[in-house]
């Protein structure tokens, strides 16, 4: 049973409203004021929060904008009510952050669609879905209850590549947004001095290309290069723009699953920028094992060529080796048969990232 919290100052109003909830089986909880409703979110955490604008100690802005700075309740749908209706009132009510906007009186039927529309939104947004074709096929059905669907690809073709095949080249036109079922993809950008130098690597679950279709220049800005032999799914440019554009809701959604954890990817980016060769190669290890890109599931050793790894550190093949020896000498790593490398000392390679 959902629970639904009324502030309200008005005892008529606020009584009418619960029992027209409570008929519709909702849990309802009230409060008098936006003090006590605050009091009241924070406690007892509703599933949608109703709430006049005009009230003692706090008023309905004020209640939005203590619970936005929260991260436990700024997500919580908010619905508010009242007897204004100057268009001013209700814009900045909504860029407050506030889902829906009722005026009284209304109608039951007006309330309760409201309900429902914003418990709906909020369900498809927390949703997960598995990070396979199957969990994007289960997105885009979901998706077509906001937007038209009707001429959007459903059953995408897979592609088979195989090691060192490219997906994409850097410069070409821009006009599909890819998602690997399997395998490992890298992608890199070649330098002015005609070096490679890896920009990302991704795994099963992760999408490639999202950056290029959304840039005005509408192409590639990197190359696609299996390292292990991928089955990918290719979504048309006309596909990804209308699950862009289509709808706010959907779209929030689908930039979320196709973020790759973009932040964190920027982020030692940044690191890496700063960052001596020697810490280059202990973040590059930690992520790679972190991750599981490129590790052996059954000895959890990475398995990369080392004109690779050159790559994501950024430096020439040869000064690469020559710090991975050196992780050797101090017992940091070891080398296998196949050039395999074990991750003897992790906590002592994580302090190498902070401090060289």
């Amino acid at each position: 049973m959902k629970k639904i919290l009324i502030i309200e100052d008005n005892d008529d109003v606020r009584e009418t409203t619960a029992d027209i909830l409570e008929l519709a089986n909702y849990d309802v909880i009230t409060a008098q004021n936006g003090k006590v409703g605050v009091e009241k979110v924070q406690k007892q955490k509703p599933d949608l929060i109703i709430c006049d604008i005009m009230m003692p100690e706090l008023d309905g802005y004020d209640v939005l904008q203590t619970l936005s700075k929260e991260a436990s309740t700024r997500s919580i749908p908010f619905i508010f009510l009242t007897a204004k209706t100057e268009k001013v009132d209700m814009r900045k009510g909504m860029n407050l952050g506030a889902d829906d906007y009722l005026t009284k009186p209304f109608e039951e039927h007006e309330l309760l669609e409201a309900i429902e529309s914003r418990l709906k939104k909020n369900a498809f947004l927390k949703k997960e879905f598995s990070k396979d074709i199957k969990g994007l096929n289960a997105f885009i059905e979901e998706a077509s209850d906001y937007i038209d669907l009707e001429n959007l690809s459903r059953d995408f073709s897979v592609q088979e590549f195989k090691k060192r095949d490219d997906i994409f080249n850097e410069g070409n036109a821009a006009n599909k947004l890819y998602f690997i079922e399997s395998g490992i993809v890298k992608t890199y950008r070649i330098t002015e001095f005609g070096k490679e130098f890896v920009t990302g690597l991704y795994k099963a679950g992760d999408f490639l290309g999202q950056l290029s279709l959304l840039s005005n220049q509408g192409r590639y800005s990197d190359t696609a290069t299996v390292l292990e032999e991928a089955k990918v799914y290719g979504i048309p440019k006309v596909d990804f723009m209308k699950l862009i554009q289509g709808n706010q809701v959907v779209s929030n959604k689908f930039i979320s699953m196709i973020s790759n954890n973009l932040i964190d990817m920027q982020e030692q980016l940044v690191n890496m920028a700063f960052a001596t060769v020697r810490q280059k190669l202990a973040i590059t290890l930690l992520d790679l094992y972190n991750r599981q890109i490129l590790t052996d599931k059954e000895d959890a050793s990475i398995s990369i060529p080392r004109e690779d790894l050159a790559g994501i550190i950024g430096t020439a093949t040869e000064t690469a080796i020559r710090m991975l020896t050196k992780f050797k000498e101090e017992g940091l790593v070891t080398i296998g048969r196949n050039s395999n490398i074990f991750i003897q000392d992790k906590k002592a390679i994580e302090r190498i990232t902070h401090f060289d």
